[in-house]
């Protein structure tokens, strides 16, 4: 949990410092820079969700792939 912090803390210091807008939005964005990793996966993760609809073969592999493995691991 400390290491975390300490991203958290050195990513709100480089927001602080080293970006180029007014102060408030400064302190706006060294706040909420973790929201970019979250934003990041929530878009590939609907993305896939979204490929295995369109595509079926795509979907197919997957629900292939998914069974092979829960059966290899059961």
């Amino acid at each position: 949990m400390q290491v975390v912090l300490a991203i958290y803390v050195l990513g709100v210091a480089a927001g602080l410092f080293f970006t180029d807008a007014r102060p408030l939005a400064r302190v706006a964005l060294a706040l909420a820079w973790p929201i970019g990793p979250l934003a990041f996966l929530t878009v590939v993760t609907g993305l896939l969700v979204a490929a295995l609809y369109i595509f079926p073969w795509f979907g197919a592999v997957v629900a292939a792939g998914i069974v092979a493995g829960w059966w290899l691991s059961s």
